[in-house]
């Protein structure tokens, strides 16, 4: 199972931190959280949020085998 990190407000909105999901795909994953809950569903699709697989920022689709981790990050700003 691919282990999926919630980073900052992401994971206030999912109530939790790191679960164990079994997905074959990122958008399977995504599909998947958002039939659980549909804020978060909300969350993850919206405007800057970004997706690490194995430490690397992955945009679109990305592949996921047991042994990935899955990392949603908030937007971030700066200065």
């Amino acid at each position: 199972m691919a282990r999926v990190l919630m980073f900052g407000r992401l994971s206030d909105v999912a109530g939790w931190r790191e679960r164990e999901i079994d997905s074959p795909s990122l958008s399977a994953l995504k599909a998947r959280l958002a039939s659980e809950d549909a804020a978060l569903g909300q969350a993850l699709s919206g405007p800057g949020v970004q997706v690490a697989l194995d430490q690397v920022i992955v945009r679109g689709e990305g592949f996921l085998n047991p042994r990935t981790e899955v990392a949603f990050l908030p937007p971030m700003s700066g200065g």
